[in-house]
């Protein structure tokens, strides 16, 4: 039962509100719960106490109902305006509390007393999205996802809104409009939802070469993400620090996650999205339920403006990424999130970003992106909270240190301002009044002292006009497997597209990439290879880059990892208990997956219960699986397509599956056949739990054919 005194609090059920009620039925059989106390009685958004919370107000029993009746007006009214307009991107979102903590002073370079306190520890809430689909679009589509920090510092908010990928789309804001109408449903048919495979997005990508680089981190796994917890997470666009003398550095902000970048295969997505639409959200709430809260590392990578210069492109240009290996990432903080949000709606969807929310010592470039993104953010939010006041919902109010202004009134105005200053300068404070509060030079907020002279024009700079090279960068620093996924990746997207030309304009673009990798996306499609399209600026070959892959970089562990075990009438429980044990001890999470969510009757004769039913529960949500069974509970679960889906995505998805000897019939029906990743459980656990901590990569190339 909700409760309030006036006063925005956390708790969302009063202490006698969570004893039972008693209960009665009424004339026509419905339920009444009734009070215990005047403390639960169901009341009106006016206090007033309702009797009857079943039924309204009737001219006799089976009679019309009454205009009279505030209290159905009331709740239906109420409802009938719950919605408020959804992001037009990010829409999807997924969020935690969680807290900061500075492990290396950037006092050399900021002021901003959040990246100089070493061992201070800083509230934040972290909300992770999708960008193209709507807010009931589900999890794991292929897409970028939104990673944005809001720090409730000492010296005011500080969003740090950015992306799990480095780069962007586009190079000026004034294309974000038209980016986001290509990739949404399209105008005349309305669909498809949160997806980028058609003929809108892939024509304005062929006609937009700045594009070229985003695409191939969104047609790697990097768009695919196995969780929320397994992202990492960049500012996207250059920033500036300034330190106590006005110096400024560039610096672009990173997160990496503690249990390393992982991704899904994309035929995994997809069977994902059908067996649980929130599979990531989910994710994310249960590891933090558990206490199994997940880190991310925060580092930095700081240029001085000759630095700046010195590289083989323009530090402003959101398509571009700065090597590690030509700058490495200095970390310096971590981030843990450790609460989930007490209510959905209050706090994942009313809260507000803003790239604006910078506190002193922290400042934007020039950016052409970021500086478009300076306004939209808070324009956003005016359109979809309604209120200039939206800083005042508790989720977005500084929370380390008071906020005070001359600012007044407003819809849905919640403060209750002293005295008659609402202007300033004023002197009422020698008359006894309140002045209010004054600004602070020194310790307020102060942007870069930059010299800028150009006149103004409509005109993007030269330095921005080489479109490929860091595309080729990028695709030439994957792996081998990586590479395959995101050919793949093109041929499937291009497979969607019905306009000929649009296709060949995107493989004529490839070519500027990696020549090898247009072929193999052209073969995919079966179609000529045509001419190579000019380029603005001829791409150079670039020192790869490793730290850009996945494969081979995340930990070999099950920390963070779900382990599956189908299990029948007559399973070893001793089997099962032994993996069981040995998985949670490692840090996994490991359920009991049975025909019937009542569990089983183990052969010692013990029941075991079931954390989920077979057709329910499909291993495309687990990392690997475990397959324990009787003699005649496998030959029943061979006429059993649940069952033999399960065992053959295991397989394709290149999971690890460890099996007792009778489950041999269902592997054989399955396709499976043996490697590394498939063990006997008679050797133990350990047999099976080293494959099990990563994917078997060897397997791919039988189970599918590779673009």
């Amino acid at each position: 039962m909700a409760k309030t005194n006036g006063a925005p609090t956390r708790a969302s059920t009063s202490a006698s509100a969570k004893v039972s009620a008693a209960a009665s039925l009424g004339t026509g059989g419905e339920t009444h719960q009734t009070a215990s106390a005047s403390d639960d009685r169901i009341t009106t958004n006016h206090g007033v106490p309702v009797s009857d919370d079943q039924n309204s107000l009737k001219a006799g029993a089976r009679g019309p109902a009454l205009l009279e009746d505030f209290v159905l007006r009331e709740k239906i009214q109420h409802f009938d305006h719950e919605r408020i307009p959804e992001r037009i991107v990010h829409a999807r979102g997924s969020a935690a509390h969680g807290y900061f903590e500075l492990t290396q002073s950037l006092a050399r370079y900021t002021r901003a007393k959040v990246l100089t306190e070493v061992g201070k520890r800083t509230e934040v809430f972290t909300r992770f999205s999708t960008v193209a689909g709507g807010a009931g679009s589900v999890d794991t589509p292929r897409d970028v996802r939104g990673f944005a920090v809001k720090l409730y510092t000492r010296e005011g908010n500080w969003d740090l809104v950015g992306n799990n990928i480095p780069v962007f789309f586009i190079q000026d804001a004034i294309k974000f409009p038209d980016l986001i109408h290509a990739v949404k449903m399209e105008a005349d048919r309305g669909y498809p939802q949160a997806a980028s495979a058609h003929d809108t997005f892939w024509d304005f990508i062929g006609l937009m070469p700045e594009s070229t680089h985003m695409i191939m981190w969104v047609m790697s796994d990097r768009a695919i993400p196995r969780s929320l917890r397994m992202m990492e997470g960049f500012g996207v666009n250059t920033f500036r620090l300034l330190n106590d003398k006005d110096e400024p550095t560039f610096v672009k902000f990173h997160w990496r996650p503690k249990l390393g970048a992982q991704s899904t295969g994309w035929d995994e997505a997809v069977k994902i999205a059908g067996a649980d639409p929130d599979f990531h959200r989910r994710d994310l709430h249960d590891a933090i339920a558990a206490g199994a809260f997940p880190e991310w590392e925060f580092g930095v990578q700081a240029l001085s403006q000759a630095e700046a210069d010195a590289l083989p492109f323009d530090i402003l240009d959101a398509t571009k990424l700065i090597p590690e290996e030509l700058h490495p990432i200095q970390m310096v903080g971590r981030m843990v999130l450790d609460r989930n949000p007490d209510n959905f709606f209050a706090e994942t969807e009313q809260a507000a970003f803003l790239p604006t929310n910078l506190p002193p010592g922290i400042d934007v470039s020039e950016d052409p992106l970021l500086q478009g993104r300076l306004f939209s953010y808070q324009d956003t939010q005016l359109s979809r909270l309604g209120t200039v006041n939206f800083h005042q919902i508790p989720i977005n109010q500084a929370k380390g240190c008071p906020f005070q202004n001359m600012q007044r009134d407003g819809h849905m105005q919640t403060q209750v301002p002293m005295g008659r200053a609402n202007y300033e300068p004023n002197s009422l404070a020698q008359a006894g009044e309140i002045g209010g509060p004054r600004e602070d030079p020194k310790g307020g907020f102060r942007t870069a002292p930059v010299l800028q002279d150009g006149t103004k024009v409509r005109l993007r700079p030269e330095s921005f006009a080489d479109h490929y090279s860091q595309a080729r960068l990028f695709y030439r620093s994957q792996t081998e497997i990586e590479q395959a996924h995101l050919a793949g990746a093109l041929v499937f997207e291009l497979s969607k597209c019905t306009l000929d030309h649009v296709r060949e304009r995107v493989l004529a673009n490839l070519q500027n990439v990696d020549a090898g990798l247009a072929q193999r996306v052209a073969d995919g499609l079966n179609i000529p290879l045509p001419a190579r399209s000019a380029a603005a600026v001829e791409p150079m070959d670039m020192k790869l880059s490793p730290a850009l892959r996945i494969v081979g970089k995340y930990p070999e562990t099950l920390m963070g990892r779900a382990l599956g075990i189908l299990v029948t009438d007559g399973a070893d429980g001793a089997v099962v208990e032994a993996v069981r044990e040995a998985a949670e001890a490692e840090g996994a999470t490991v359920k009991i997956v049975a025909p019937k969510v009542g569990g089983v009757a183990l052969k010692s004769g013990k029941q075991l219960k079931a954390d989920g039913q077979l057709a329910g529960t499909p291993s495309v949500i687990f990392d690997a699986v475990a397959l324990v069974m009787s003699q005649d509970g496998c030959a029943r679960l061979l006429g059993e397509s649940a069952a033999v889906d399960f065992v053959h995505n295991a397989f394709v998805h290149l999971k690890a599956i460890g099996f007792t000897p009778e489950a041999q019939p269902l592997l054989d029906k399955a396709g499976v056949a043996l490697d590394e990743g498939v063990v006997d459980l008679r050797a133990g656990a350990e047999g099976f739990l080293s494959p099990a901590r990563t994917r078997q990569w060897a397997r791919e190339p039988k189970v599918r054919i590779l673009a």
